[in-house]
C-alpha cells in the first residue's frame, strides 16, 4: 500500500486529500496518510511519498496531529456507514541543498526535489533510522515524477507502530486535480507498473468549495488545536478498496468536478509518465 525502502508488510491505509482555501497559504491540497507497518527488513526502514507540490516543500508544510492521534480515523468514520465497495475504476495512462532533513513525529524526514540527491544526505539520518537504499529506487522517482518534491520518511523497528497520522500541505501542481500517492512496492525495488498489486486503502477527499448537504460530517474533537483544525475539512467523501481486491500498481485521483459532484465513480488509478531524454 506503499513504497518502502525494504521489506515490510503494510495494512489498513488511510490516504486522504482535501482541497481549501487557507487564510495564510492561499489555495492548497492537505495530504493525510496512515497506515499499520511492521517492518521486515533487517534494519532501519522508511517509507516513500511522492507530492505534486508546486514548489520547493519545508519542515514548515509538516502538520502536528499532536494529540489528536485519530484525526484520520474520524474520517473513515464519518464515511464508512454510507461507503460502497468500488467494483470498477477509471484508468488514466499515465541543488547542494535541494535535501531538507529534520524530525516530525517518529519519523526522520528527507525532503528532496531531486531524489538522487537523497543518497548523499542519508548520513544527516540517525544510524538507528538510516535505511538501505537501491539506486534504482531513486532514479525510478527521478524519471517518474521529475516535477514532484519527495519525502522519505525514516523509521526504526521500535516506533513503527506508534506513529501518527502524516499531515501537510502543499500548493498543487493541479488545483483542480486531487491526487493520492498510492503506489506499491514492499521489498526495497522501484514499483512494477505493470503489476496488479492488492489492496487495503480507505481514500478520502474534501474540498471547501463543497455545496450544501455535501458530503459525511467530521466529528472533530473539540479541544482540538486551531492551528490543526485551520486544515482540515468539516465534511468529507470516500471509499474503502480492499477486500481481496487487485489494481494496476498507481496512484488514486480524481478531478475537483466531479468532486464536487459527489461522483466517487470518477476516481482513477493513474500511472506516472516517463520523462523522455
Amino acid at each position: 500500500m506503499c513504497i518502502s525502502t525494504g521489506e515490510a508488510a503494510f495494512s489498513g491505509t488511510i490516504v486522504y486529500c482535501g482541497r481549501q482555501h487557507h487564510p495564510v497559504h492561499g489555495l492548497i491540497h492537505v495530504l493525510g496518510y496512515q497506515n499499520t507497518a511492521v517492518n521486515l527488513a533487517d534494519g532501519p526502514n522508511a517509507m516513500l511519498l511522492h507530492l505534486p507540490a508546486r514548489q520547493r516543500l519545508t519542515p514548515g508544510n509538516f502538520i502536528s496531529a499532536g494529540r489528536t492521534g485519530d484525526v484520520l480515523r474520524r474520517m473513515v468514520d464519518a464515511v464508512a456507514p454510507v461507503a460502497v465497495a468500488t467494483d470498477g475504476i477509471a484508468w488514466m495512462s499515465a541543488e547542494p541543498q535541494s535535501v531538507q532533513v529534520f524530525d516530525h513525529d517518529v519519523y526522520t524526514v528527507l525532503l528532496a526535489a531531486d531524489p538522487t540527491a537523497v543518497t548523499a544526505a542519508l548520513r544527516q539520518v540517525p544510524p538507528h533510522r538510516r535505511p538501505d537504499l537501491d539506486p534504482d529506487l531513486l532514479r525510478f522517482y527521478a524519471d517518474h515524477f521529475p516535477d514532484h518534491t519527495i519525502a522519505l520518511c525514516c523509521f526504526d523497528n521500535a516506533d513503527a507502530q506508534d506513529a501518527k497520522p502524516l499531515l501537510l500541505w502543499y500548493p498543487p501542481l493541479d488545483p483542480d486535480r486531487l491526487t493520492l500517492p498510492a503506489l506499491d512496492s514492499h521489498t526495497g525495488a522501484a514499483p512494477d507498473l505493470d503489476a496488479a498489486v492488492s489492496v487495503d486503502h480507505w481514500v478520502l477527499f474534501s474540498t471547501d468549495q463543497a455545496p450544501e448537504g455535501w458530503g459525511e460530517p467530521v466529528d472533530h474533537p473539540g479541544t482540538m488545536r486551531h492551528s490543526l483544525r485551520a486544515f482540515l475539512p468539516a465534511t468529507v467523501m470516500g471509499d474503502y478498496y480492499g477486500d481481496e481486491q487487485k489494481l494496476l500498481n498507481g496512484d488514486f485521483t480524481i478531478s475537483h468536478q466531479d468532486l464536487l459532484a459527489g461522483d466517487l465513480d470518477r476516481v482513477e488509478r493513474r500511472q506516472p509518465r516517463v520523462r523522455r531524454g
